[in-house]
């Protein structure tokens, strides 16, 4: 044999191996790599789910994530750069960035690189799928494997959606979320959330017979207004049975200056905001939660039955809350626990069941908890923290402060137990004592005794707008500049 043969017999011998070695690591790495299902809502607040027994609400197969996993019970948005809050909740929770710096990133660029959630699953090995709300720039299409049902911002409203209920006359005469001439989550014959549902439940099917892990991206609009639901899931929820909240107020004394009674949520519900109004819009809320929860069990279900559920992760959260009738508010677009904190569980191999975490926490930490489960260990670029070592008992803490944002019209850092809320425009500070008034209804900024509580909290918002590039450089002097973005409108 020649020398020249020799050498190419090696190097068929040394390609051979390579790829022999190649496919023995991947299956190896497939093998232990857990499938991913992050399940999202859209406007949903922390205590709409039964598992948290604060409303008297349906969410029987959330409730059941609750037992067989873990429920993080402080899971914060940072707020917004836009009026439509999901806006900026989603692109911080796809790029992993914080929210001036996500303000700021080139989607496109950052797509081209390869830095999106799906494109780091992906490179992980990963078969990436996504159906349902988006509301990012970017086409989810240039960073997803599989895309179906994409859905804009929010299900269209009608003006017969908005300034409703006046009273049980103009109920009786208008608006109905069980009628389809309306549009909105009936566009197109099918609910959808059953959309979603139907939409999981095909690829999980699909995906039960290939061994290549799974990154499953469900996004719901709901329980996002127009809160259309059949009407058997309206009817569980009599008048008599939903409660005004214990801190309802028929104007909230700051709109006009921290968001605007004119913003398109705020219109949903008349002023002043009256018990009926309230508790309709709020009736409502609660159907498309119990509805949604319904498509939920059918997806969980699915998955159990593919054979897989024991090596996947699933992780259920929302983008960010909303008020309702709380503090006199409606919308997403303010800085109290209503409408900045969000449900958050996790169940999966090794996560304890039916155990609670009171740490506070970003709901954007999911992104690099799944990099983490998926073996990106440091994922260069996300900003957000992994929560495994809290779920693993390994940390009790994880931030010293939750910072949050709305605009140039409000700020909020909540620390060890006390949040301030401060509106730069109007030069207004109202504090609270979380642990013993979790409702926030007596605002202590005012008392004598708690100025030096005031004041630290004043300064460490100050230092974390100067850590996360906050454009306001200063809360005395109130500036901000920002440059204007596309998708501001609220949604």
């Amino acid at each position: 044999m020649t020398h020249e043969a020799i050498a190419h017999a090696m190097q068929s011998f040394i390609t051979s191996f390579s790829i022999f070695a190649t496919l023995v690591v991947a299956s190896v790495v497939h093998a232990d790599q857990p499938n991913i299902v992050f399940v999202f809502a859209d406007d949903m607040s922390y205590e709409a789910i039964g598992a948290a027994d604060m409303l008297d609400i349906e969410t029987p197969h959330l409730d059941q994530l609750a037992k067989q996993g873990t429920r993080f019970t402080h899971a914060y948005n940072m707020g917004s750069w836009s009026g439509a809050v999901c806006v900026a909740s989603r692109t911080m929770l796809n790029t992993g960035r914080q929210i001036w710096n996500a303000q700021a990133t080139d989607l496109a660029q950052y797509a081209q690189q390869n830095q999106f959630w799906a494109q780091r699953m992906q490179a992980a090995g990963y078969r990436t799928y996504m159906t349902g709300k988006w509301h990012v720039s970017q086409p989810p299409e240039s960073v997803f494997d599989v895309v179906k049902n994409v859905r804009a911002g929010m299900p269209a409203q009608t003006p017969a959606g908005y300034n409703r209920p006046k009273d049980e006359a103009d109920y009786a005469a208008g608006w109905k979320p069980w009628d389809p001439k309306y549009g909105g989550f009936w566009q197109g014959g099918k609910h959808w959330s059953e959309v979603v549902g139907d939409d999981g439940l095909e690829y999980i099917e699909q995906a039960a017979a290939d061994d290549t892990p799974f990154f499953i991206y469900l996004a719901f609009n709901a329980p996002h207004d127009p809160r259309q639901s059949p009407k058997e899931f309206v009817d569980r929820y009599p008048l008599d049975r939903v409660q005004t909240p214990e801190n309802m107020l028929p104007e909230y004394p700051y709109a006009e200056a921290i968001c605007g009674k004119g913003l398109r949520d705020e219109k949903l519900m008349p002023y002043p905001r009256t018990e009926y109004a309230v508790k309709v819009n709020r009736q409502e809320y609660f159907a498309l939660i119990t509805h949604m929860d319904e498509q939920i069990g059918r997806i969980l279900a699915a998955l159990k039955e593919s054979g897989k559920s024991d090596n996947t992760y699933l992780f259920f959260t929302a983008d960010h809350g909303l008020a309702v009738g709380h503090h006199g508010l409606v919308g997403k677009q303010n800085m109290y626990d209503h409408s900045v904190r969000v449900p958050f569980l996790v169940v999966g191999p090794g996560v304890a069941a039916g155990a609670t975490i009171d740490t506070p926490i970003y709901l954007q930490d999911v992104m690099p908890t799944s990099l983490e489960l998926a073996g990106e260990l440091e994922p260069a670029g996300v900003e957000f923290k992994s929560l495994l070592p809290l779920l693993g008992g390994e940390e009790s803490s994880h931030y010293e402060d939750i910072y949050g944002a709305y605009l140039g019209t409000q700020r909020m850092i909540t620390h060890d137990g006390w949040k301030l809320i401060h509106y730069p425009n109007i030069h207004v500070s109202r504090l609270f004592d979380l642990e013993n008034d979790p409702r926030e209804m007596h605002d202590l900024a005012a008392v004598p005794d708690h100025a030096a509580k005031l004041q630290m909290l004043m300064n460490r918002l100050e230092s974390a707008m100067d850590t996360l590039g906050d454009p306001m450089t200063s809360l005395a002097a109130a500036d901000y500049t920002i440059p204007k973005k596309k998708n501001t409108k609220a949604k």
